[in-house]
C-alpha cells in the first residue's frame, strides 16, 4: 500500500472515530475514501466495519460516565441490536447492494426529520403514556431494524439510533448519546465477527482505520459532551440530511 494511501485511510479513520461519538455517521467518511482509493465495495464495507469496531469501543469508554445506571436499558436494547446486526451481516453477503441502496437515503432522511421533531413527538407521546426507562416495544423493534441496517452497511446508523432513543426515552441527550454509542458498538462488533469468519478482510485497511478511530473516539468523547442538547440535535439533523442528500445523488 502506498504511504499516501495509508495516511489517507488513517486520517479518515481518525475523523470517523471522532464523528461517530458525537453524531454517528463516520462510515460516510471512511467508506467513500476506500472506494476512491480503488477498493471493491464489498471489501471496503467489511474492512471498514472491522476497522471501526475498536473506535466504537473507544467511544463507549469515553462516554462511560453517561452510561452509569443504564445497565438494564443496555441489556434490553443491546439484545435487539445484536440480533438485528446478525441478520444484517448475513444479508450483506446474500443480497445485491441495489436492495439497500434504494432505501438508505430515505431511511437517513427520515431519522433526521424525526430527530428535528423529537421534542414535539415525545411531548405528544407523554400526554398518552408515561415515559419508559427502556422505550417500550416500539423502540425495541426500531433498534432491531436499525441493527439490521447497521450489520448490512451502517453509515449513519448512529443518526437513526439517537433519533429513536430521543423520541421514546425521557432522558438527557448526552446520556442517550452514550446509549447510542453502546448499541452501535454491539451492532458493529457482531457484524465484524461475522465478516472475519465468513469473508475476506483487508487487514491493512482495517488496522489503519482501527488505529485512527480509537484516537478519534477519545477526541470525540472529550469534546462531544460539552455540546448543549439543542446544538447537538441541530448537528445531528444537519449531518443526517446532508448524508441523505449526498447518497441519493451519488447512488441514483
Amino acid at each position: 500500500m502506498p504511504p499516501l494511501h495509508a495516511l489517507a485511510i488513517f486520517a479518515a479513520g481518525l475523523a470517523a472515530g471522532t464523528v461517530n461519538v458525537i453524531v454517528g455517521s463516520g462510515s460516510l467518511i471512511t467508506f467513500p475514501t476506500l472506494l476512491a482509493l480503488g477498493y471493491p465495495p464489498v471489501l471496503a464495507n467489511v474492512s471498514n466495519t472491522v476497522g471501526l469496531a475498536p473506535g466504537n469501543a473507544s467511544a463507549v469508554v469515553a462516554y462511560r460516565r453517561e452510561l452509569t445506571g443504564q445497565r438494564g436499558r443496555l441489556v434490553q436494547l443491546g439484545s435487539a441490536s445484536l440480533l438485528g446486526a446478525g441478520v444484517g451481516a448475513s444479508l450483506l453477503l446474500a443480497l445485491p447492494h441495489s436492495v439497500f441502496k434504494a432505501a438508505v437515503p430515505g431511511l437517513i432522511a427520515l431519522a433526521s426529520v424525526l430527530m428535528a421533531l423529537q421534542p414535539r413527538i415525545r411531548g405528544a407521546l407523554e400526554t398518552r403514556h408515561a415515559p419508559r426507562a427502556h422505550g417500550g416495544a416500539a423502540l425495541m423493534v426500531g433498534v432491531f431494524l436499525t441493527g439490521i441496517y447497521g450489520g448490512y452497511f451502517g453509515a449513519a446508523q448512529g443518526v437513526v439510533l439517537i433519533a429513536l432513543l430521543a423520541i421514546f426515552i425521557d432522558d438527557d441527550l448526552q446520556r442517550l448519546n452514550g446509549t447510542k454509542n453502546a448499541l452501535a458498538l454491539t451492532a458493529n462488533a457482531v457484524a465484524a465477527l461475522f465478516f472475519v469468519v465468513a469473508t475476506h478482510i483487508s487487514w491493512s485497511v482495517a488496522g489503519l482505520i482501527a488505529a485512527g478511530s480509537v484516537i478519534g473516539g477519545q477526541l470525540g468523547g472529550r469534546y462531544g459532551r460539552r455540546i448543549p442538547d439543542p446544538i447537538l440535535r441541530g448537528v445531528i439533523v444537519a449531518v443526517g440530511l446532508g448524508v441523505a442528500v449526498g447518497l441519493a445523488v451519488e447512488w441514483h
